[in-house]
């Protein structure tokens, strides 16, 4: 367990980036953030780990943390809440203006009413809020409306033989499914999923996405307020916990960080592992898909969030002979924990990664994600049975950050096939809104219940109609955003 912490630092240990000149200045923390990183992350854990299993590191400029590398160690922080707290207004460089509020890196640390960012009362009532209103997800609909939105997807790009996979279709199922979750009209979708991207970058526009995000989830949640259904947004707004809207916000926000941009992140790595490692390819060519364990496998070396759940130590305390201050950052990272070389190497099958965190503050919605990826990556290959990477595996980029371990692109190659649905005529309904081209195609759903829907039903149920005309301009709207039109 944590012990106090003596008067002064340990001197580093032998071997240590400090003694050997090994990070990118004698003395300063190694950067997690630019071009560098994302090429190699594994390069920098390695030199992280000659610290021990806790390591200083820089996240944005001039915006200095710990960083967890060892799996014991992450997991011992995790499941000391006493000790490390999670509310970042313990956050003391930030408080004393040391880190500027126009840092970059701000959006994605500082403080928000949700579970991720609060402890004790408060992080009780949040998180019961938000487990209760995903606990009332039906799987089995939601596995057929994934399957039905994948299909829709690649009739896009299945007649090309080519695809950019990544903004094709990684990006758009989740965003299809949380639109449907959400009950979001299609005017917000884009702004929706844009600003949760440019959060995750961490970029000079950060502060700006988080702002335009908080206005458009407004917009949502005053529209749910007044017409409730059956989803996401209704039922919290209906929940006991009695939200009030800047609370609302701030839930959706973290519904939305946790589901959309991690999830396509996830969907594009095990991708990328499937069509590039040997392991996996031939099975694949030999008419098996080992989904389930390229997920597993991803999770543990290629999590979608890599480094995060930030928490303060609430005193001076030391963790394996490191001093930590109280209040300053402490990151766990889940791509170097799970891959802590004192780890056992056998881990098929093995789920007990970090990838979805620990303890208390552990992610609720797990089991959707991984029911959204899984059905997302066996709907693209049970359809493109011949898919291949377009480049080398070699050629691959991928987006600088901090936080998350995301594809730049994803491009493939394949035989062209016919669509399943004719999406060129639904996206011509806009201009003809009597036709009935379209019907076998998934649409929201147009229930009217309110917000004590059984705990069975779900958001993503549809009903006799769903093909109707009065449902098909939702659908037509994205897809004539996404043809660029």
């Amino acid at each position: 367990m944590p012990t106090s912490a003596p008067d002064s630092d340990p001197p580093p240990p032998p071997g240590c980036p400090a003694h050997s000149g090994q990070a990118s200045e004698p003395g300063r923390p190694e950067p997690l953030y630019g071009p560098e990183f994302a090429a190699d992350p594994a390069a920098v854990y390695a030199r992280l780990r000659a610290y021990g299993p806790v390591a200083p590191v820089e996240l944005a400029p001039g915006v200095h943390a710990s960083l967890a590398t060892g799996y014991a160690t992450a997991l011992e922080i995790l499941r000391s809440p006493d000790t490390f707290a999670r509310d970042p207004r313990r956050w003391e460089a930030l408080a004393d203006g040391t880190v500027p509020m126009d840092s970059p890196i701000v959006p994605l640390m500082m403080y928000r009413p949700t579970p991720m960012y609060t402890d004790g009362e408060d992080h009780e009532r949040y998180r019961g809020a938000v487990s209760d209103t995903l606990n009332r997800l039906n799987p089995h609909p939601l596995r057929t409306y994934v399957e039905e939105s994948a299909d829709l997807l690649i009739d896009l790009f299945g007649p090309e033989g080519e695809a950019e996979l990544l903004s094709e279709y990684c990006a758009r199922l989740p965003l299809l499914v949380f639109n449907q979750l959400f009950g979001c009209p299609p005017e917000l979708s884009e702004t929706l999923v844009k600003g949760m991207a440019a959060l995750f970058d961490i970029d000079e526009d950060a502060m700006k996405a988080d702002a335009v995000l908080r206005e458009a989830l407004s917009a949502l949640i005053t529209t749910k307020r007044a017409e409730p259904a059956a989803d996401i947004t209704s039922w919290l707004i209906a929940h006991p916990a009695r939200l009030n809207d800047e609370e609302m916000t701030h839930q959706l926000i973290l519904l939305l960080g946790a589901g959309v941009e991690p999830v396509k992140n996830l969907i594009g790595n095990a991708l990328r592992l499937l069509l590039s490692d040997d392991r996996f390819a031939g099975d694949l060519s030999g008419g098996t898909m080992p989904v389930d364990d390229a997920l597993d496998e991803v999770l543990w070396t290629d999590p979608p969030v890599a480094n995060f759940c930030t928490h303060y130590p609430v005193h001076d305390v030391t963790v394996a002979g490191h001093r930590l201050a109280k209040g300053a950052p402490v990151l766990i990272s889940m791509a170097a924990a799970n891959n802590d070389p004192q780890l056992i190497s056998d881990r098929r099958g093995n789920r007990a990664h970090l990838s979805f965190g620990a303890g208390p503050h552990a992610c609720p919605a797990k089991d959707p994600a991984r029911i959204i990826t899984s059905i997302a990556i066996e709907k693209l290959l049970d359809r493109l049975p011949d898919i291949e990477l377009a480049v080398h595996p070699d050629q691959l980029r991928w987006r600088p950050g901090p936080i998350h371990r995301a594809l730049a692109a994803l491009p493939v190659s394949f035989p062209p096939i016919a669509a399943k649905y004719d999406a060129v005529s639904a996206a011509a309904t806009d201009q003809n809104p009597g036709g009935n081209a379209w019907n076998p195609s998934p649409a929201p759903s147009t229930s009217t219940r309110s917000p004590s829907t059984p705990k069975d039903a779900t958001s993503t149920e549809r009903g006799r109609d769903s093909g109707n005309a009065a449902q098909r301009p939702w659908w037509n709207s994205l897809i004539t955003w996404w043809r660029g039109r």
